[in-house]
């Protein structure tokens, strides 16, 4: 049995060879798609309130820009690779692409552990990594956003910097900001309300109702508390929930705000009163209708797939099923909706906030949610007949979608000089 590949950018270019080959791209087609655009690697020397100074290593990767500027969040974690970021940004090509987005794909990082810092010293690593790839950034060149530790304030002294570089106010260098700077109404709950939308539709498919709908849940971050609020109040069941330390199973269900208000106590879900506490292997496991993986890469792989039980598995998370386990749940009957479609609401807002912030006219929430519903379903049904046309998973027509609608834009734009 071939060694099962879990290095995120092998990962992401074994997915772009299979549309590849179904698109029947020639090699130099493949190798300019395939290939990072740019990649920037930079130290960031910060200084410590005890005194001192330390150096801290941050990436800034931009995979493709051939249908727009790059977008993509900045994480910071202590266990960013370079490896890592290039994967992610070559997801939020594809991502941006499958919902038809005019962006392509960039993605940032900084190996830190941000828990271990000041608010000062937070700002000052922000600021100083801000002006180190200053220079490649800008609302059309390249557009950051939160992601992993980052957060609206992260963006708004990122937004400060650039502005106070450049000598003008500049709302567009990144999304995901605070209201009071150009953010967009809708945007904290803007992946759940993505996720929720083509859940619906692949329910439809599958001819299950949402309304006592089991669902698991691994992950009770932003995407993972927000979806299932989300989902209960169309009368699903949440009947498990799990956080880093492990979770909670209740086959009679579980109240979401109840889940979160014990998260925001700084208590484990595993130590939740209700119900019995599992572990997340256990969780991806369940008998349950819907599955969402919310949390990290690779929770399912060839490992475990044959046990997956849900009939639907919705990616909240990017790259949490291997490309073995995905060919596994295709062939056992299983729906499986790919991250750069489940998840692809954030960075849809993200867009919307960015013209939002070109005309500094703003909606209202109910605006940002109506128009979001309309491209995530569109989107779904794009994927649905492509897989259907190519006979493969929702994942495979998501990046013949996604792959097609770059190398269109690479042709018709012809190679400069």
């Amino acid at each position: 049995m071939p060694r099962e590949i879990l290095n995120p950018f092998k990962i992401a270019q074994s997915y772009f060879e299979q549309a590849a080959e179904r698109l029947k791209l020639d090699a130099g087609m493949r190798a300019i798609l395939s290939t990072p655009k740019r990649t920037l690697t930079v130290s960031i020397p910060v200084r410590m309130d005890q005194g001192g100074y330390r150096v801290f290593i941050g990436h800034r990767v931009a995979h493709n820009m051939a249908r727009g500027p790059a977008k993509g969040g900045i994480r910071f974690h202590p266990d960013v690779t370079l490896d890592e970021v290039k994967a992610l940004a070559s997801w939020m090509t594809w991502k941006c692409a499958c919902l038809d987005l005019p962006f392509g794909g960039g993605k940032g990082g900084v190996v830190v552990d941000p828990h271990r810092l000041s608010d000062g010293e937070r700002e000052r690593l922000t600021r100083r990594y801000t002006s180190e790839i200053l220079p490649l950034i800008g609302p059309d060149q390249d557009i950051p956003a939160p992601d992993v530790y980052t957060d609206p304030q992260i963006m708004a002294w990122i937004m400060d910097t650039y502005s106070m570089t450049k000598g003008a106010t500049t709302l567009g260098v990144v999304t995901g900001k605070p209201l009071a700077l150009g953010g967009s109404k809708g945007r904290e709950r803007a992946t759940a309300r993505g996720v929720q939308f083509v859940l619906r539709e692949a329910c439809r498919a599958r001819k299950i109702s949402i309304k006592g709908a089991r669902v698991a849940i691994q992950g009770y971050g932003n995407a993972g508390s927000h979806l299932a609020a989300l989902l209960h109040e169309e009368g699903a069941r949440i009947v498990a929930a799990s956080d880093s330390g492990g979770g909670v199973y209740d086959p009679k269900g579980l109240t979401p705000a109840q889940l979160l208000a014990h998260k925001r106590a700084g208590r484990s879900l595993k130590t939740f009163e209700q119900g019995k506490m599992i572990t997340n292997k256990q969780l991806l496991e369940l008998a349950v209708d819907v599955l969402v993986p919310a949390a990290l890469e690779n929770q399912i792989t060839s490992a475990n797939a044959g046990r997956i039980k849900a009939k639907i598995i919705a990616e909240a998370a990017n790259g949490p099923t291997t490309p073995m386990a995905d060919d596994i749940l295709f062939r056992r009957g299983r729906t499986v909706i790919p991250d750069i479609l489940a998840n692809a609401g954030g960075v849809t807002v993200s867009y919307f906030e960015w013209v939002q912030d070109f005309y500094t006219f703003f909606w209202e929430e109910d605006e940002v949610d109506r128009r979001l519903e309309k491209y995530m379903v569109r989107a779904y049904h794009s994927v649905a007949e492509a897989a259907a046309r190519h006979k493969c998973s929702l994942r495979g027509g998501a990046y013949v979608v996604a792959v097609d609608r770059v190398a269109e834009a690479t042709r018709v734009r012809g190679i400069f000089p």
